[in-house]
């Protein structure tokens, strides 16, 4: 299966399915002497884990990851990365009576028009359990990023209709939703409940900002940052919709106003998300994702099987309510990777 690599110089191939015996990842191009270890690594899975909220799953996977290859006595070695995180707690059975049955919402239905087989087993390799591998890979790519004191965030700014007004990023690790408004937080753990109640799932929106990003990453035309930006997460299997800056505000706006004004001290203002014509400008760069409800629901859904019989379906297990907050470590992890890369890519021409 093709589409599994990601990057230029900075390139990770990530590999597994949800019911596996492991996912992992392979990291070409990384360079030699970051610091590095497990430790790194777990600091960034633990935030991905299953378990972590109210809305999460409650499969309970401790996501160990072990560094296979390119580490020796702490720091890389220039030679390809290679990270496992074993599968501990799939519950494969629980899925045999969806096995002839396209569950909406799913990839099931589209992955059997691709390939005229699927692995019904959580969803193989459509399963988010994939998205422990960028999150490892994500992890290593921080570690380069942090050398250049580049800094990426990713916090909840929407939740089941719920937004926060404030932002005050001190505090997003204290609240499980990893949300920048106290009151906010706890109004989304009261909606979570009740929508839990009922059997259903939400959707929300996750920002990530990049601080200390130096002007001139990106690359022309087709290889634009904020392309390559929205790719990495639009990659993201829950994630339906990507704006930067102003986003689709700025439709509204006037050019008068939506021009960010240049002091001899930098930009007034920030409705060009950090980017322009494609190359990061040196502000901070602010991104955002919707990101679509999960689709596995205990309300009855109409569907049809592998004959095109009419089902209906009602989605029992262990299921997260919503992706939301454990979306966000993989939002930011995948804007680590674009940046590593075209970080590499700035280098080599300059």
């Amino acid at each position: 299966m093709s589409g599994n690599s990601f990057g230029t110089l900075f390139r990770i191939t990530t590999w597994g399915e949800s019911h596996g015996l492991g996912i992992g990842v392979v990291i070409d191009g990384c360079p030699p002497r970051i610091p590095l270890d497990e430790n790194v690594i777990q600091a960034m899975l633990d935030r991905r884990k299953p378990g972590s909220s109210i809305a999460s799953t409650s499969r309970k996977e401790p996501d160990e990851a072990i560094i296979m290859s390119g580490v020796f006595n702490g720091v890389t070695t220039g030679t390809p990365v290679m990270i496992m995180i074993k599968n501990k707690d799939q519950h494969s059975d629980a899925y045999k009576k969806y096995a002839d049955i396209f569950r909406p919402g799913h990839g099931d239905i589209s992955y059997q028009a691709k390939y005229g087989i699927r692995d019904w087993r959580g969803g193989g390799r459509a399963s988010a359990r994939e998205t422990v591998a960028r999150v490892a890979a994500g992890a290593v790519a921080k570690a380069l990023l942090e050398k250049e004191n580049i800094n990426i965030c990713a916090y909840t700014i929407e939740l089941g209709g719920i937004k926060a007004v404030e932002r005050n990023l001190d505090i997003i690790s204290q609240n499980m939703f990893f949300c920048p408004d106290s009151n906010a937080a706890v109004e989304m753990e009261q909606r979570v409940k009740q929508v839990k109640s009922k059997g259903d799932s939400l959707g929300g929106i996750v920002e990530i900002v990049a601080k200390g990003v130096p002007a001139g990453l990106g690359e022309p035309v087709f290889d634009k940052l904020d392309a390559d930006l929205a790719k990495a997460l639009m990659s993201i299997g829950a994630v339906k919709g990507f704006e930067i800056g102003a986003g689709f505000k700025a439709a509204t706006l006037l050019g008068s106003t939506n021009n960010d004004p240049i002091t001899p001290d930098g930009f007034s203002t920030n409705n060009a998300g950090g980017i322009l014509a494609g190359i990061s400008n040196g502000d901070d760069i602010i991104m955002r994702v919707a990101v679509k409800p999960i689709p596995s629901i205990s309300i009855e859904q109409n569907t049809i099987d592998l004959s095109k019989n009419e089902r209906i379906i009602s989605i029992l297990g262990r299921h997260d309510i919503s992706a939301i907050p454990r979306i966000n470590v993989v939002c930011e992890s995948m804007a680590c990777l674009v940046l590593a890369d075209h970080l590499l890519r700035q280098r080599a021409i300059r």
